[in-house]
C-alpha cells in the first residue's frame, strides 16, 4: 500500500481519485490548493504526489518547483493531472509524469502503479529550455499578482486601523462628554447637596454611583490606549518617590483584593526612592498591574508585589497564584483588546486595555513591562503570572535622549 497526496480543488475529482485509489489499497490525502499542497508533502513525506495543474494559491507548476527544491522529497514522483496543462511544460519544472483529464478510470490505478514502480517520463531536450522560461515568466507573473493583491490588503487593513483608532476617539470624547454631569449630580445627591434623601434612596445612587466609576474607568482607558496608538498621549513630568507610588496604588486597589479576600506580600523597601517622570499615569498603570493579578487571583489566594532597585531605573514585579499565561501569549496579553478568553462568558472582566495601557506608560517612562511565570518574593512561591513593569529614574532625560 502506497501513500498518495493528491492536491486538487474539484470535491468531485478527489472523490473519484480517493475511490480508485482506495481500491486498489492506496491511502489516499486531500489537499484542496497549492499552499495545503506543499504543506502536507513536508509533513506526511508520501510515496507519490498528484497534481493538478490548475489549483489556487500556488497552481501545479509552482508546486512541482517547490517540491523539487525539498531535499527529502527529490526522489518522491510527481504526477501532472489535468485537462488545461500542458505536458511538456509539466515535465520540465519537475514531473514525473502527465496525466490528462478526464481520468479513464479502467487505467487509473495501473498508470499509478507504474509510475510508483520508477516509471519516468522525460521532456523534450530541444524545447525544454524554451518552457522552462516561458513558466518561469508565468510564474513570475502570478507573483506580481499575488504581491499587487497583497499589498492592496495591506493598505486596507492600515485604512481600517486608522478608522478604528478614530472612532474609539470619538466616541470616548462623545460617551465622555455627558458622562462628566451624570458623575456630578449624582456626587451632589449623594452628598445631599440638593436636599435630603431617604436611606433606600441612598443606596440605590450608591449602586448607580458604582456603575458610574466603573463605566468612567472603561472610557478613560479607551482615551488613554488610543492616544497610545496614536502616539499623542503627553507625559507630564515631576519628582516622586517610586516605592511611595506603588504603596498607593496599592492602597487604591485594596477594595477589589477585600472582596476577593486576597491578601498581599510585600517587599517594598522603606528607603526613598526618587525619580523623575508621570507619577499620575504610572500610578494608573500599576493599579492595571494589580487588578490584572487580582482578576486572577483565586478566592483567598495570595498576590506578591516586589519593589527593585537598579543602577539607572526601578522595578515592580508584581506576582499571583493564578494559573499564568498560556505558552504563545506572553507578548500577546499587552496588544490593546487582546484577552485570552474573550468569550461573553469568561470569568474575569474587562475588555483588555489595562495591560495595553501599562506597558504604553512604561515605554513612555522609559522603561517596558514583559509577563513570565513564576516568582518568589518575601519567601513565599507564586507558580502564576509575574508581571515585571520597569522605569528609567529619570524618565525626560531617557525619552529626550
Amino acid at each position: 500500500m502506497a501513500r498518495v497526496l493528491h492536491i486538487e480543488d474539484d470535491p468531485r475529482n478527489r472523490l473519484l481519485v480517493r475511490k480508485l485509489l482506495a481500491a486498489d489499497g492506496h491511502e489516499v490525502i486531500d489537499a484542496e490548493d497549492g499552499l495545503e499542497g506543499v504543506r502536507l508533502a513536508q509533513s506526511t513525506m508520501p510515496d507519490l504526489i498528484l497534481v493538478d495543474m490548475n489549483i489556487p494559491g500556488l497552481d501545479g507548476y509552482e508546486v512541482a518547483l517547490r517540491l523539487r527544491g525539498e531535499h527529502q522529497l527529490d526522489r518522491v514522483p510527481i504526477i501532472a493531472i489535468t485537462a488545461e496543462g500542458d505536458r511538456e511544460t509539466s515535465l520540465v519544472v519537475g514531473c514525473d509524469g502527465f496525466i490528462q483529464k478526464p481520468i479513464d478510470a479502467s487505467q487509473f490505478c495501473e498508470r499509478v502503479a507504474g509510475y510508483l514502480a520508477g516509471r519516468r517520463e522525460l521532456p523534450a531536450e530541444l524545447s525544454s529550455n524554451h518552457r522552462l522560461r516561458a513558466q518561469s515568466g508565468r510564474i513570475v507573473v502570478h507573483l506580481e499578482e499575488k504581491v499587487a493583491e497583497l499589498s492592496a490588503a495591506n493598505a486596507r487593513l492600515r485604512e481600517m486601523e486608522r478608522l478604528r483608532r478614530e472612532f474609539y476617539r470619538n466616541i470616548s470624547h462623545e460617551l465622555a462628554t455627558p458622562m462628566t454631569p451624570i458623575v456630578g449630580y449624582i456626587r451632589m445627591l449623594i452628598d445631599e447637596e440638593l436636599g435630603s434623601i431617604a436611606p433606600a434612596q441612598s443606596k440605590a445612587l450608591r449602586a448607580m454611583d458604582d456603575c458610574v466609576q466603573r463605566l468612567r474607568s472603561t472610557l478613560d482607558n479607551l482615551v488613554d490606549v488610543t492616544a497610545l496608538e496614536m502616539g499623542k498621549i503627553k507625559f507630564f513630568y515631576r519628582s516622586y518617590d517610586f516605592a511611595k507610588l506603588v504603596q498607593a496604588a496599592l492602597n487604591s486597589t485594596e477594595s477589589l483584593r477585600e472582596g476577593h479576600k486576597q491578601v498581599v506580600v510585600a517587599a517594598i523597601p522603606s528607603d526613598p526612592m526618587l525619580a523623575y517622570g508621570d507619577s499620575d499615569k504610572l500610578i494608573r498603570a500599576v493599579g492595571h498591574v494589580l487588578d490584572n493579578a487580582s482578576k486572577f487571583t483565586a478566592d483567598n489566594g495570595a498576590i506578591g508585589v516586589a519593589v527593585y532597585v537598579h543602577a539607572d531605573g526601578y522595578e515592580l514585579v508584581v506576582a499571583d497564584d493564578g494559573p499564568g499565561i498560556r505558552e504563545g501569549y506572553e507578548e500577546r496579553v499587552f496588544d490593546p483588546f487582546f484577552q485570552v478568553d474573550g468569550s461573553p462568558t469568561r470569568t474575569q472582566g474587562g475588555v483588555g486595555l489595562g495591560l495595553a495601557i501599562a506597558r504604553g506608560v512604561a515605554r513612555g517612562l522609559g522603561g517596558d513591562i514583559s509577563l513570565t511565570r513564576g516568582a518568589v518574593i518575601d519567601g513565599r512561591t507564586f507558580s502564576g503570572a509575574r508581571v515585571s513593569l520597569r522605569v528609567a529614574k529619570n524618565a525626560h532625560q531617557v525619552v529626550q535622549s
